[in-house]
């Protein structure tokens, strides 16, 4: 069954290759609310590949949001162990445009790269576990386990839909494991498998001051600035060495064991890695963790925009009404988003100045997951990459947030086995693309990856 998988994979390459540009053609970006009809559209679309692959009770169901998109085949052998994978469908805004070599939804393809918004993050990945089903069913006419697939349309916006969703259909989800393909693989050709992701909170600070935006010659100097307001208190949210100044910020974070700090040690990542892909000349960040760590098994927080007075062309010679800043906070384990969110506003509160009206509004929050590293799911996955890439897994933690991760491990006491087939690829920023080679290398590993999950035993 395995051979004749692979073979049926290889010989419809390019077929699924044009399934795969006509789903990247769809701009599904859930943040912006024109796009609501694509959204709408590439649900059905998703659905309609499905019930082709040959999965069953296919079914476009609405949310108070965006929809899911669901689909099963549960006819594997006595005994067989059923897995939840999950995707997600949306994709980020193309902001700013003028950076794109290529237009955003056209999926045009330049030396073994597909250019299109979403490809990597996570339209590529999440479709190959499609593929691999197709491949399956048509070469054997079964799969070696079961199968249940849940396709986000919120996941750029925090799925906050998506729980609700769980929370009331547990029995139609429920499996032994959850399988995700989203986010990058260390480093070119480099498989790993992710045991861990950081939480999230984002908040939205804003700094009003006067009724309206003044003459900056005739009021400057009198009238202090919420521009210079939002500046001062940024500021004072890290101390010189990048640790967070927010108090009670770290009271819940367990620290890293030995062990984990030796295993994380043994992942390939370097410097030399780092600077290449951020373009920056020195680290920054907590001193006694290693590069890896700070961004993966630490907390932090990020500003992510800063916002007030005019930014056009040439001058206008104001002192803003007012200005304000977006924020992020990855959270590790143990850390309550609620409590972080209150401990953030509490603070800023206290730094804001009595000359200023200071608004601290929480835009979402999600806990972090972790799952045991020895698991049978994580073993066949170290098992499928093996076979496909020819290099042994790195296990490591993942830095990014999966809001839907930690509600999956709480409502369907479910580990989970995070197993990336893309890279960075220029997730969230202009010019995004995936490697068509590493597409085809995402079916085929997800091909092994069923097939080795019956050879598992149980955790160890």
């Amino acid at each position: 069954m395995l051979a004749d998988a692979l073979n049926h994979a290889q010989a419809n390459r390019e077929r699924y290759l044009a399934q795969l540009i006509d789903f990247l053609r769809i701009p599904s970006i859930s943040t912006l609310s024109e796009h609501k009809p694509d959204i709408e559209r590439a649900a059905r679309w998703l659905g309609a590949d499905m019930w082709r692959a040959g999965l069953e009770r296919v079914q476009v169901m609405p949310t108070a949001g965006n929809p899911v998109v669901y689909g099963q085949w549960l006819h594997a052998g006595e005994g067989a162990p059923t897995i939840l994978i999950y995707g997600h469908y949306d994709v980020q805004p193309v902001d700013p445009i003028s950076l794109w070599d290529s237009p955003p939804f056209e999926a045009q393809i330049r030396d073994g790269l597909i250019y299109a918004r979403g490809a990597s993050d996570n339209k590529a990945q999440m479709f190959s576990h499609i593929k691999a089903i197709e491949s399956m069913l048509s070469a054997c006419g079964s799969l070696p386990v079961n199968v249940k697939l849940c396709f986000d349309g919120e996941e750029e916006v925090g799925s906050p839909n998506l729980e609700p969703f769980v929370r009331t259909h547990t029995e139609l989800l429920a499996a032994d494991a959850v399988v995700i393909s989203d986010g990058p693989m260390i480093g070119e050709g480099q498989p790993s498998i992710d045991y861990a992701l950081r939480g999230i909170v984002t908040v939205e600070m804003r700094i009003t001051g006067p009724r309206r935006d003044l003459h900056s010659g005739s009021y400057g100097g009198s009238v202090h600035n919420p521009a210079q307001v939002v500046a001062e208190i940024v500021a004072a949210l890290h101390d010189k060495d990048g640790r967070v100044t927010v108090p009670g910020f770290y009271d819940r974070v367990t620290p890293l064991s030995e062990e984990e700090r030796e295993l994380l040690s043994r992942v390939p990542y370097t410097q030399e890695q780092w600077q290449a892909e951020t373009g920056v000349a020195v680290p920054w960040g907590e001193p006694e963790y290693s590069i890896f760590e700070r961004m993966t098994a630490r907390p932090t927080l990020e500003v992510n925009g800063m916002w007030g007075g005019f930014t056009g062309e040439g001058f206008k010679t104001i002192i803003p009404r007012e200005a304000g800043a977006k924020i992020s906070m990855r959270l590790v384990a143990a850390q309550d988003p609620q409590e972080i969110a209150q401990l953030f506003t509490d603070f800023v509160k206290r730094l804001a100045p009595q000359t200023v009206q200071v608004d601290v509004i929480t835009t979402a929050g999600a806990a972090a997951a972790v799952t045991p590293y020895n698991s049978r799911w994580i073993r066949a996955a170290a098992r499928a990459y093996q076979a496909v890439w020819s290099l042994p897994a790195v296990l490591g933690r993942g830095g990014g947030s999966l809001p839907i991760v930690a509600t999956f491990q709480k409502e369907l006491n479910a580990p989970f086995v995070l197993m990336p087939f893309g890279l960075d690829d220029n997730r969230h920023s202009p010019n995004e693309h995936y490697h068509i080679d590493y597409f085809y290398r995402g079916i085929e590993t997800a091909i092994h990856y069923q097939h080795f999950l019956l050879d598992e035993g149980g955790d160890a």
